[in-house]
């Protein structure tokens, strides 16, 4: 997480929709924005949330009335990504029934916030040939928002994980504001080795295999801004596969398989194992003050489900300058 040293959004009042485990606010909060709202269907992740921020997200967002909605500035929405069914020509509002983006833009057209922050994953840029996103574009634009979208990856802002996603960042159109655009990249300078916890708190999480395979690469003593593979266990496959810490993390997973699922296999200080759940929301930007949940199983399916908070401050960075007529289009925050 980013290290914050102003409050350019104290006034401003958000709702965090398919909130997860609470990225969105996270990087919200750092700017001194207040949540008024939060919506989270899964149980486990509800717990998480009010272990951390003290409420319980409302459930099923499908069966909310958009008129109970706390009026707010800005929406944040980390919605799934669904195929919309194609019924008119303009792929906009009336599209987008039928899928959770519609409830979305049903409480957008009910409560007009300034500025609608959404996030998805990288396909949704290019889903059912550019007609998913055309319809989220189609839809913001119907009522009355402009839409910018980019593909982020973490690595190229201060974090060592390829997770490459979608963010969109819509104004609304009678806002006055600066122009908008996404943040620059720089160069990575934190690798995995900088996340990781002390050997003795991760002895549970040691694999000891007589398949164990490692190739010549185990000897790199250099950072690279990549993925390192040094070996193998079993077949190789997904869940079976070692890196070195002085490259950048696999993307975390909620799911998948495998001796290593979910975080993939690191040769650290001689020993093999996956990363424990602390690491892994190091890697997605939660601070250690950050709690989790206590069953470590929904740990890891939470943060591989979650979003790269410091990613989410550089954009709100850009869209707080815009909105304070203060756009530099530099990066000036403090990696913490």
């Amino acid at each position: 997480m980013i290290h914050i040293d102003n409050k350019s959004l104290k006034g401003y009042k958000f709702i965090d929709l398919f909130a997860g485990i609470g990225g969105f606010r996270l990087a919200l909060e750092s700017f001194g924005a207040k949540c008024v709202y939060s919506n989270e269907w899964d149980k486990f992740a509800q717990e998480t949330y009010q272990m951390n921020f003290g409420d319980t997200p409302e459930g099923d967002i499908t069966q909310v009335d958009e008129t109970s909605i706390p009026d707010h500035d800005i929406l944040c929405a980390g919605f799934p990504c669904q195929p919309f069914s194609i019924s008119g020509k303009q792929y906009g509002f009336e599209d987008s029934r039928g899928t959770l983006f519609f409830d979305v833009a049903r409480i957008v057209k009910e409560k007009r916030p300034k500025v609608v922050f959404l996030e998805n994953v990288k396909n949704f840029a290019t889903h059912d040939g550019g007609k998913t996103i055309r319809v989220v574009k189609n839809t913001m634009l119907e009522l009355g928002y402009s839409f910018q979208f980019r593909v982020l990856n973490p690595i190229n802002y201060g974090i060592p994980q390829k997770r490459e996603r979608v963010y969109m960042v819509c104004f609304r159109n009678d806002i006055e504001r600066e122009s908008f655009v996404f943040p620059q990249p720089f160069k990575l300078n934190r690798f995995v080795e900088n996340f990781l916890l002390p050997d003795n708190e991760v002895r549970d999480l040691i694999v000891n295999r007589t398949d164990l395979v490692l190739n010549d690469k185990v000897n790199i003593n250099y950072n690279a801004p990549s993925t390192i593979r040094v070996g193998t266990v079993g077949k190789g496959g997904q869940g079976e596969r070692i890196y070195s810490p002085k490259g950048i993390a696999i993307t975390l997973s909620a799911y998948g398989g495998g001796v290593f699922a979910k975080t993939g296999g690191y040769l650290i200080n001689g020993q093999t194992r996956r990363l424990h759940p602390r690491e892994c929301a190091r890697i997605m930007g939660f601070p250690d003050s950050f709690k989790l949940h206590p069953n470590m199983n929904q740990a890891y399916k939470q943060l591989g489900n979650s979003v790269v908070v410091d990613v989410l401050q550089l954009i709100t960075q850009q869209i707080s300058d815009a909105l304070n007529h203060k756009y530099s289009g530099t990066n000036q925050l403090e990696m913490v």
